[in-house]
């Protein structure tokens, strides 16, 4: 449901301000219908006796006064014997317990109360007080008593209107067809033949006053100014309680989703930590496959080798060692430059002690052309240096590679900051730029702030989150033996921990609508899969 604020009622649109009426006048019917199971529970367990009342009806009078009292009550306790009365599939055609003052009458004769909702509902697919009057009439005609003719004063008023909104039967017409019982009151006789009396207060004539020739008295005009007031006070006061109404609604709903977080939070902490100690044992596997995977490689290597100089030595004509002075004197070259290289300074220290301003990117470079000067003077101990500096194996091929990658290092950083940086970044947009740079996760993330860190776990955690079956979701039945598993519905209501379900293949049946268990159900194969 919608808050409206003077400020904000101009950027609304039609289909958010309908959504919002619509939700309302759902939710008062439905604590309407709640209203009527309590005050049930009430009466039948006796609770009203704990509160010192000696009856129900004394209880009704006392504490639901300002509600109606004992005739409102009454009148929904009925409606909800109507209610009960009607087959399942009838029962949602009755929205609200004003719309069953006809129908009580029938509800001695359950085959003919029945007939009279069907009629009903053949015209309308929700109908109103009106229409179910209208067939009751056609199920069991009401025979009008006569009029006295002779006598004038039972057709002083013919037609007369409920203007008083907290009576039961505000807004409705009726006939006065008998005289009045006294100067305030009048006997009105309504479309499903229930005659009730009503006070002088209560009433508006299609005219601009009442004439009550029984009493002599005529009500003027300027009465109709004072019901305009008293009407327009009790649209204030229905203003009022339907925004608390809301308030109240909102906030119920707020604990609701609350509590239901909160489950959610928990079952999403067991099932990571589950599937975190699957995913260590999983990689404990892993590496030793890598391990075995590995040893096998350089087995198969070791013996390629081995073969291949056996071969050579085999082959090799005895004039092609006559090189032995060359390759000597490069030996000696070699020599000398690893000596010079020792007398230096120790390279490999920088990793154990790394400078203090910016150490990180020191180092990276650091290594990398440590790496080019191994390569240009295929020294050994620049090589030991560069693979401790860059976090690799002292093997040129292993230190290229991992040169390579901290090359990369920087546009990593500055593109997952770029994402990052993005108003309402989510955590598909993330990974779209990660998965570039998955191979050096662990250096950009020692990169990024503590902050960015744990906003990619936010994003990532709230992508996890498990969907709900709710209002407006897109459903199909769950078990596929049922013709409805590939039918398309929509969740329209929820009633008692259960869910109503709309079916579209059911829109020219008689039934339409089918409640349900969350557990029965499953997301549409159109929505989610």
């Amino acid at each position: 449901m919608l808050t409206l604020e003077p400020e904000q009622t101009t950027t609304l649109d039609y289909s958010v301000v309908n959504a919002s009426i619509q939700e309302t006048f759902t939710a008062i019917d439905k604590f309407e219908w709640q209203a009527i199971d309590e005050l049930r529970l009430m009466r039948d367990k006796g609770y009203y006796q704990d509160g010192g009342h000696k009856s129900f009806e004394v209880y009704c009078e006392s504490e639901l006064t300002k509600h109606g009292g004992y005739r409102r009550v009454r009148d929904l306790l009925s409606a909800k014997k109507v209610v009960d009365t009607l087959p399942e599939e009838l029962r949602e055609k009755v929205t609200k317990p004003s719309q069953t003052r006809s129908l009580l009458r029938l509800v001695k004769t359950p085959d003919k109360l029945h007939e009279a909702v069907a009629i009903a509902a053949k015209e309308k697919p929700f109908p109103t007080a009106a229409d179910f009057a209208k067939a009751v009439q056609q199920v069991a005609p009401m025979v009008k008593r006569a009029t006295k003719s002779e006598n004038p004063k039972t057709q002083l008023c013919k037609s007369a209107r409920i203007s008083s909104q907290s009576h039961p039967r505000y807004g409705e017409s009726g006939v006065i067809e008998a005289d009045a019982p006294n100067n305030y009151q009048q006997i009105v006789t309504f479309s499903d033949g229930e005659r009730l009396l009503i006070n002088n207060a209560d009433l508006a004539g299609l005219n601009d006053a009442i004439v009550c020739e029984s009493s002599g008295r005529t009500y003027p005009k300027e009465y109709s100014e004072a019901i305009a007031a008293i009407e327009e006070r009790h649209k204030q006061e229905l203003e009022r309680l339907s925004q608390e109404l809301r308030i109240g609604l909102q906030a119920e709903a707020g604990v609701k989703a609350e509590s239901q977080v909160q489950e959610q939070i928990q079952s999403l902490q067991n099932l990571y930590k589950q599937q975190k100690e699957q995913n260590i044992q999983l990689q404990q596997r892993l590496s030793e496959m890598e391990g075995l995977q590995r040893l096998e490689i350089e087995n198969q290597q070791l013996q390629q080798r081995i073969q291949e100089l056996e071969r050579a030595v085999e082959q090799r004509p005895s004039q092609e060692w006559g090189n032995t002075m060359t390759q000597q004197a490069t030996k000696a070259l070699n020599k000398q430059v690893k000596q010079a290289l020792e007398k230096t300074i120790d390279l490999r220290s920088l990793a154990v002690e790394p400078p203090k301003e910016n150490a990180q990117e020191c180092l990276r470079l650091m290594g990398m052309a440590l790496k080019n000067l191994a390569s240009a003077m295929n020294n050994t101990q620049a090589l030991e240096a560069a693979a401790i500096i860059l976090g690799s194996e002292p093997t040129p091929q292993a230190i290229a590679y991992r040169a390579e990658q901290l090359e990369m290092l920087p546009q990593a950083v500055s593109d997952i900051r770029r994402v990052l940086a993005k108003p309402g970044c989510s955590w598909q947009e993330f990974w779209d730029v990660a998965q570039e740079y998955e191979v050096i996760k662990s250096d950009y993330w020692a990169e990024l702030t503590t902050q960015e860190t744990e906003l990619i776990s936010t994003l990532q955690n709230v992508s996890l989150q498990p969907r709900t079956i709710g209002i407006g979701s897109i459903v199909s039945h769950a078990d596929p033996y049922r013709t409805l598993y590939l039918q398309r519905g929509e969740v329209v209501d929820e009633v008692g921990g259960k869910v109503v379900v709309a079916w579209d293949h059911w829109r020219n049946e008689l039934k339409k609508t089918q409640s349900y268990s969350r557990e029965e159900l499953r997301f549409w194969q159109g929505e989610n899969q």
